[in-house]
């Protein structure tokens, strides 16, 4: 039997995609690793990957390389098609939509920290509907609301600021001016 051997040719959009995809995989089994004080709420430490990445290489990129990290992070977790995964996946989605609105807002008052804050409330607006609407339909969950908004506000300024400092922004475009 001849093996058959299938040969997809790469860009190197493709190249780069894949390389910050498995950083931010990293960074997702890292932070998996991490104890979380209390359940869901994680620093989203992959998401400077993804506001990187916009940043430099625009939506498309980053919308590439945050679905891939939450698949292929979910595959390496052992997690593929658990709530968890459809957690993150929705809060993902939803992250990324934001994202493109943000994106076409003056780049002088937003930039890497109000996209990352953005994108974290964002991505715990879904995360909460998805319990909500699906796992635990109840009006319980909430009450957590002001919990994981306030999670998301730290971590969002904290990525943000992560971000913007690699990125060699010398200014916090996202504060407004007072």
């Amino acid at each position: 039997m001849t093996p058959s051997v299938i040969n997809l040719p790469a860009s190197q959009d493709d190249h780069r995609i894949a390389r910050l995809a498995a950083f931010a995989i990293g960074l997702s089994l890292v932070e998996a690793a991490l104890p979380s004080p209390l359940p869901g709420v994680k620093p989203g430490l992959a998401n400077i990957v993804t506001l990187l990445v916009l940043q430099r290489f625009g939506w498309r990129a980053a919308a590439w390389v945050s679905l891939l990290r939450v698949v292929a992070g979910s595959l390496l977790l052992g997690t593929f098609l658990s709530p968890g995964f459809v957690l993150s996946f929705c809060g993902a989605l939803l992250s990324l939509l934001v994202l493109a609105l943000a994106c076409k807002l003056p780049p002088d008052w937003f930039g890497a920290v109000s996209h990352s804050i953005l994108a974290a409330f964002a991505h715990i607006a879904a995360q909460l509907a998805v319990v909500y609407f699906w796992l635990i339909p109840h009006a319980g969950v909430l009450y957590l609301a002001p919990v994981f908004a306030a999670a998301a506000l730290l971590f969002g300024i904290i990525n943000g600021l992560v971000a913007s400092r690699l990125l060699g922004e010398t200014s916090l475009k996202a504060l407004p001016a007072s």
